[in-house]
């Protein structure tokens, strides 16, 4: 008994101390470029949410190895902000 509960927590340990991974997406925008450089670039692969619309962000992925897409994050169904109406007087 004493055995299994020394193994259940050093597995729970070792869970706990696994790094874990930021959120990839970046809400703000409704579009990602994700940037690939691969083997030879060394860096790796990311995404890039800067950008408010596909064409915006195709013409930045022209003549790179990069593609697109739609932000699965962004909040489409988000109610617009009221306005805010001022007292005169």
């Amino acid at each position: 008994m004493l055995r299994s509960f020394g193994l259940i927590a050093f597995v729970g340990a070792l869970l706990m101390a696994a790094p874990s991974h930021a959120q990839t997406f970046d809400p703000s925008f409704p579009v990602c470029m994700h940037v690939y450089s691969g083997a030879n670039g060394g860096g790796g692969e990311w995404y890039d949410c800067s950008f408010t619309s596909l064409p915006q962000c195709r013409a930045t992925a022209s003549g790179r190895s990069a593609s697109c897409d739609v932000n699965p994050y962004y909040p489409v169904n988000a109610a617009p902000p009221r306005p805010r109406y001022r007292r005169g007087g």
